[in-house]
């Protein structure tokens, strides 16, 4: 059985720096599903952005914005943040 196509992930360092904030056992749940996606970066959760070019996938009240990069295979975390206004900005 072949072994499935893994994708790197990359964090940015603002992703880093509000990943800080945030409490450890969201933390916990949080690192779960960023490291699912290295399996599938593109699970049936997620959501296409609509005004800017990535994903999203929920996690409780936060979400998780990325990109995903297939010639490099690579996952971009570019933003972790509660659901509010700004989330998407």
């Amino acid at each position: 059985m072949a072994e499935p196509l893994r994708y790197r992930i990359v964090i940015s360092r603002k992703a880093e720096k509000e990943a800080e904030h945030i409490t450890p056992l969201h933390r916990d749940r949080i690192d779960k599903a960023i490291l699912s996606l290295a399996a599938d970066p593109r699970p049936h959760a997620c959501k296409k952005l609509t005004h800017k070019e990535g994903y999203r996938i929920r996690v409780g009240n936060y979400r998780v914005l990325y990109t995903v990069d297939d010639q490099a295979k690579a996952v971009v975390i570019y933003r972790i943040k509660t659901k509010g206004k700004g989330t998407y900005r």
